[in-house]
């Protein structure tokens, strides 16, 4: 069984940290509603984890309502009727979580705007000053 899971290039997440649990999945169901516990509630406690000390405190900072104050991240996944899609389908959203909380945005750098842009935008003023002054009031005849 493969237990460590790829989030990027050189950030590994070990899947023995993770927390299952089966309970029973909410909404109607069928015949089996009752008896049959399909929903799957994975934990991930950030602080016990084996990842690297700066992204665990970038993943406490990041804004989902999925992670709670004490630092674990509760999934709950129910939109299949089997445990084992209901499991991949959890831990593919914990995936989907960490890859988005490791995304570093690039840093923007001023540019300037080239000769050819410049130009056309001193042409548009020219011909919107000539469109208005011809708006004008007509002028008296001599």
């Amino acid at each position: 069984m493969v237990t460590l899971a790829q989030v990027k290039p050189g950030l590994e997440l070990d899947l023995d940290e993770l927390e299952l649990s089966y309970i029973r999945a909410q909404g109607s169901g069928g015949q089996h509603v009752n008896k049959v516990s399909t929903a799957v509630q994975l934990r991930f406690d950030i602080g016990r984890s084996s990842l690297p000390d700066e992204f665990k405190q970038k993943l406490l900072q990041y804004p989902d309502d999925r992670i709670s104050k004490s630092g674990v991240i509760v999934i709950k996944a129910q939109a299949h009727r089997s445990q084992e899609m209901n499991k991949e389908d959890a831990v593919a959203k914990l995936l989907q979580l960490l890859q988005s909380a490791s995304f570093e945005a690039k840093t923007r750098r001023a540019t300037k705007p080239t000769f050819g842009a410049r130009m056309d935008r001193l042409k548009q003023k020219t011909q919107h000053k000539e469109r208005k002054k011809l708006r004008g009031k007509v002028g008296a005849y001599d």
